[in-house]
């Protein structure tokens, strides 16, 4: 059980802006073999999906705030995400798993207004084919 609260709560990390890597934390468990690969990956989905979520409330109340000191995101990784974004359309946040460019997607997401249910259903297909395809290959 500890180990699908901590798998939980790493990816639920990792997909926030600190940087932490579940995909070390999910192999890791799958080679103890303790727990069912499907409880690993759905609890590393949940946990990974939950954090982005958190990023795309931050985008969509929180923004207000943006020129505070402890806001967790810069000017620049607005604009770059936004940009990016406004580019590719909601489509890319199928790619909200991949580093450095998923955690301020899934922020601007929140501060273009995307509807939260398209954003839900693209993000957790896209993270949870991600976990699904590590445990496959191992």
């Amino acid at each position: 059980m500890m180990t699908i609260v901590s798998l939980f709560l790493g990816a639920f990390l990792a997909a926030t802006l600190i940087p932490f890597s579940s995909e070390i934390m999910l192999l890791s468990a799958l080679a103890a073999g303790d727990v069912p690969a499907s409880f690993l990956v759905a609890a590393a989905a949940s946990g990974n999906i939950l954090g982005s979520a958190v990023n795309w409330a931050i985008g969509r109340y929180l923004v207000a705030w943006r020129n505070h000191r402890w806001f967790p995101f810069t000017p620049a990784q607005i604009e770059r995400a936004s940009s990016r974004f406004a580019r590719y359309g909601t489509w890319s946040l199928l790619f909200a798993f991949l580093p450095v460019v998923g955690d301020p997607l899934t922020f601007a997401a929140g501060f273009l207004k995307v509807p939260f249910w398209r954003f839900l259903i693209l993000v957790s297909l896209g993270k949870t084919a991600r976990y699904v395809a590590l445990a496959a290959a191992m």
